[in-house]
């Protein structure tokens, strides 16, 4: 439809609405966050009247607002949404709106609008869509054409987009911002701090993500948690560089305080549209919640599980070789540990780096994507044999996106390593990077991978990226133009093309563990590896926080050996059990150097993974707002709430003797649960004398408690003593 001044339009879903005036020369943003039921012609009124702020002194002559593109041209002095220029010209855009479209579908949940801009002054037509989808979560999609005919002053000149970024308000109320940082070992490590004046901005800059992500930026209430507080939060789905961040100007930003926006961080140069041509932006997630970052987390996960890629068989046991075995591959052994994996009930086995010519160790090799016949002479044809005699999946580890100087690849085309025709600069981990967008390079990588997936038909890759991108510019064509955009692209090409091409085919990314964990890499694979450290004190908190965007049957959570491979840490082997079964569980302990006892509790653990994974990947996950951070009480309870297994854990020793009452988060007040606490894997190690009179019962045999004492009044948890955890099953009685 075409556009008419002074429409207010509303979408609607899951307790959230984003409510837009359609006016002229920009649409206005009236509202985000709780839905203000049906947009009555009184209530659109009332948001267009109160959606205009005072006049300042010193300001503007008319008072400013917050637009859906935000610009100087309407007093915006923050963050733009769009910036560019035409060889130092038409630096000042002015997008006016030409058409929109309003779609609502006929269950009125939901919807989108579709807006078109024209911009005279730079000669670019904007597509801006919002999408509200079911479970609440609004979408943002950005696509800019140059279209010289709408600036002939400027001609054919090419037009240089510097950024695009989805923004949108925030209240006064929204005082305090979350995101996080982390290192190897480390992701996702929450910092909070006050929502002040100014730009609070944060950029990866590292050709992807990074072990240091944002990950999501999240703006709430004072003193927000897991299960209350309301909050705004927004991700980009997009697996190349990022700028997250939340503004408060002095003026505010129109009749709202501050701002919060996300959108790719291009490197100058990177994206230069000739006439025609078109940029899209990435997706970038825009989040409400009223009940904490639970909640947060509940309409992402809803979001993920309806799509129609999203696995839905139980996922398999894995194992994977690397721990066990590193670059030492050899039929016998492996065989011998695959055996092993059968007793213990394993259903996928991962064969790791070191497969391929001239991998022995990790500085030569990579991108001579050929088994070495040298290290497997009859291929891998019988070590296959050996898992799929035995029940079991067969997957295989591959690093694509990199490439060693030391291989057949780099020494037959040097021109294919990413970086300055001047000279590369260091290596990282003994690896370059692979320029992927080259069109030579990505049939190379496709004909390989595809070749290998045809012979052993291979049920699972693990798809590995070990460095960061530094000076990440490419060498064909006019050379040395930034590539991180295309890299990433023609990544998301190749990952769809093996895809469509082998329909069974699942995919996990890794990147030095946890360094690439975002939904758009996730649009096209089947699970993430949330981190290179399997030593429980460290994984239980970096999972804790990567389920606040994805669910738990997308994470990887190995079971390692007693003596951590990242930490050098030694821990328990309950504790560690327990850390490994709430997510994608798996192995990476080298089975055949443990006892039979161990074996034997371990595959008690297989069995408890079975028993609840249906549970754990596809309920609601949920934690308690603990006072004491050394201690966490983390679940996933069913849908329908008749079920839930909790984790109580203990990192360090506290100053308190004990919790007092904690409350378990997302139970039914209304209802009674027989609880047991589950020992199978060994009792856990406390830190007292003796249990609550509860827990010793609970122990002993399932007993019956009413959901108001464990939800709302809340109950004494044992004190444990560090690097412990505790299983605690809970079933709903009667309905």
């Amino acid at each position: 439809m075409t556009s008419r001044a002074d429409t207010v339009v509303a979408l609607r879903a899951a307790g959230a609405a984003f409510v837009l005036q359609i006016s002229d020369p920009i649409p206005r943003v009236l509202h985000w966050g709780a839905d203000l039921g049906d947009l009555s012609p009184t209530t659109a009124s009332a948001l267009a009247l109160t959606g205009g702020p005072a006049q300042l002194n010193n300001s503007p002559d008319i008072p400013r607002t917050f637009s859906a593109l935000p610009t100087e041209y309407e007093g915006w002095s923050g963050t733009p949404a769009l910036s560019g220029h035409a060889q130092g010209r038409a630096t000042t855009p002015r997008p006016r709106l030409v058409r929109h479209r309003v779609e609502v579908p006929s269950d009125a949940l939901g919807g989108s609008i579709s807006l078109e801009f024209e911009d005279t002054i730079a000669g670019v037509r904007t597509d801006l869509r919002y999408r509200l989808d079911a479970h609440g979560v609004l979408s943002v999609d950005t696509s800019l054409a140059r279209d010289a005919a709408l600036s002939p002053r400027l001609g054919s000149i090419a037009y240089t987009v510097s950024g695009v970024v989805s923004l949108l308000p925030l209240p006064e109320r929204a005082t305090e911002i979350l995101d996080f940082t982390g290192k190897w070992c480390r992701e996702r490590s929450p910092q909070r701090s006050p929502l002040g004046f100014g730009t609070h901005r944060r950029a990866a800059h590292r050709g992807k993500p990074g072990h240091d992500s944002p990950f999501l930026l999240a703006a709430g209430t004072a003193g927000f948690g897991f299960g209350h507080g309301e909050i705004w939060a927004t991700h980009l789905a997009w697996s190349g560089e990022q700028q997250y961040l939340a503004e408060r100007l002095p003026e505010g930003a129109g009749a709202f305080s501050s701002i919060l926006g996300t959108g790719e961080d291009l490197h100058p140069g990177e994206i230069i549209l000739e006439d025609g041509d078109r940029y899209d932006a990435p997706t970038a997630l825009f989040i409400w919640s009223d009940g904490g970052l639970d909640q947060i987390s509940d309409r992402l996960h809803r979001r993920l599980r309806a799509r129609p890629a999203h696995p839905r068989t139980p996922r398999p046991l894995v194992l994977n070789t690397w721990e066990a075995v590193y670059f030492d591959h050899d039929l016998d052994r492996l065989t011998a540990l695959i055996e092993r994996a059968a007793e213990v009930g394993v259903e996928r086995i991962v064969l790791d780096d070191g497969w391929f010519r001239g991998r022995r160790e990790a500085d030569a090799g990579l991108g001579d994507w050929y088994v070495d016949d040298q290290v497997w002479p009859e291929g891998l044809g019988p070590l296959v044999d050996a898992v799929r005699a035995r029940g079991m999946e067969f997957g295989l580890w591959f690093e694509p996106e990199m490439i060693n100087l030391d291989s057949d690849l780099a020494r037959a085309h040097p021109d294919w390593v990413l970086g300055p025709a001047e000279g590369l600069g260091p290596e990282s981990r003994s690896q370059h990077v692979l320029d992927i967008a080259r069109p030579e390079a990505y049939a190379y990588l496709l004909e390989r991978i595809d070749a290998l997936v045809r012979q052993h038909s291979i049920d699972y890759l693990k798809w590995d990226h070990n460095r960061d991108l530094l000076e990440a510019v490419s060498r064909a064509d006019d050379g040395d133009r930034p590539s991180v955009h295309r890299q990433t692209r023609a990544l998301y090409r190749l990952l769809d093309e093996l895809r469509e091409r082998h329909p069974g085919l699942e995919i996990e990314t890794c990147s030095g563990g946890g360094g690439r964990v975002d939904l758009g890499i996730l649009d096209r694979t089947d699970r993430v590896w949330a981190s290179d450290c399997n030593d429980p004190v460290e994984r239980i908190q970096i999972e804790r926080w990567t389920r606040a965007l994805v669910p738990p049957e997308l994470i990887g959570s190995h079971l390692g050996a007693s003596r951590s491979h990242t930490t050098a840490r030694h821990t328990d082997l309950s504790f560690r059990l327990v850390a490994a079964l709430t997510a994608h569980a798996g192995i990476e302990q080298d089975l055949t150097a443990v006892d039979d006892d161990e074996l034997a509790v371990i595959a008690r653990w297989t069995g408890l993974y079975r028993e609840f994974r249906e549970l754990l990947h596809s309920g609601r996950v949920v934690n308690a707002d603990l006072s004491d951070q050394a201690t966490a009480l983390a679940g996933v309870v069913a849908q329908d709430g008749s079920q839930a297994l909790f984790t109580w854990s203990r990192f360090a020793t506290s100053a308190a003797g004990q919790s007092g009452r904690v409350r378990f988060p997302g139970l039914d007040a209304a209802a009674t649960y027989r609880i047991r606490i589950r020992e199978e894997l060994g009792a856990t190690s406390r830190h007292q004398g003796n249990d609550p009179d509860w827990v010793t019962a609970a122990v002993a045999d399932a007993i019956e408690v009413p959901g108001s004492v464990l939800a709302v009044a809340g109950v004494p948890l044992p004190t444990l003593n560090p690097q412990q955890a505790m299983l605690i099953d809970l079933r709903r009685l009667g309905r």
